[in-house]
């Protein structure tokens, strides 16, 4: 174990630059549950992502290590952090399949290796989610582990904002929203979101949703509920097995 770490249940361990927030909310027949775990700004690290909906028709589920800075434009960065991933996503893609039509504005925020899924919950398919999202979280605590501490002023700035720009994103447009609001109410749904899940909106930044998507703003000032403005979806998985997306002209 490394200096400044603890060991946590499943043997994995927990360092200082972590943070972990997660919400479980068991209605039956729903559950919900909704993990995020990312680190300080002093690294650039993907932000590992777990959301799954659950009824007694289907599951719905993605997972991923959510990247900090778009993959389509910053190669370098792609390639430092999921060039050796794709082993996981080459693992699962077929037992966890694509699971339909997903926004241009939601993919910008997801990795070659996320896995997006709709299924029916039997044994068979919990077990291999459970074993999917213990082999993502395991490849996110490797990666924190092999983390440098970035010394760079300006480098550590970029990362705040890419986090929060982030964060932004999530408390505005996280696709769980609607649910948590249907079965908690309005008020306290956007109070877990803002105030625990993804507190860093406030702590980490004072930019506005509109100050990086000018593209949602209404004629009056106020945020388009829509989930896309680009209109713009992808039917299939829009990368290849070794990470290039291939996506483009399969947009809808």
């Amino acid at each position: 174990m490394t200096e400044g770490t603890r060991e946590c249940p499943g043997g994995f361990y927990l360092s200082r630059h972590m943070i972990h927030k997660a919400i479980l909310i068991m209605h039956m027949p729903m559950q919900v549950l909704d993990f995020a775990a990312f680190s300080e700004p002093e690294y650039d690290l993907p932000i590992f992502c777990a959301n799954a909906f659950t009824t007694p028709a289907q599951s719905i589920v993605v997972l991923d290590l959510n990247p900090l800075y778009d993959i389509t434009e910053d190669r370098d960065y792609k390639d430092k952090y999921y060039r050796n991933l794709m082993p996981l996503i080459q693992k699962y893609s077929e037992l966890l399949p694509w699971g339909g039509k997903i926004t241009s504005e939601s993919l910008r925020f997801f990795s070659p290796i996320v896995i997006w899924t709709i299924f029916e919950p039997t044994e068979r398919n919990h077990h291999v989610l459970y074993s999917a999202l213990m082999d993502y979280y395991k490849a996110w605590l490797q990666l924190t582990d092999q983390a440098a501490e970035e010394n760079n002023k300006t480098k550590v700035v970029r990362n705040r904002e890419a986090q929060h720009r982030y964060l932004t994103w999530r408390a505005e447009k996280d696709p769980g929203f609607p649910l948590l609001k249907k079965l908690i109410g309005e008020s306290y749904a956007k109070d877990l979101v803002t105030e625990f899940l993804f507190e860093g909106v406030h702590s980490l930044g004072s930019k506005s949703f509109l100050d990086y998507f000018p593209e949602y703003a209404r004629d009056d000032g106020t945020v388009n509920k829509k989930r896309s403005m680009i209109g713009k979806s992808f039917e299939a998985r829009p990368w290849d097995a070794t990470g290039e997306f291939i996506g483009g002209k399969d947009a809808e």
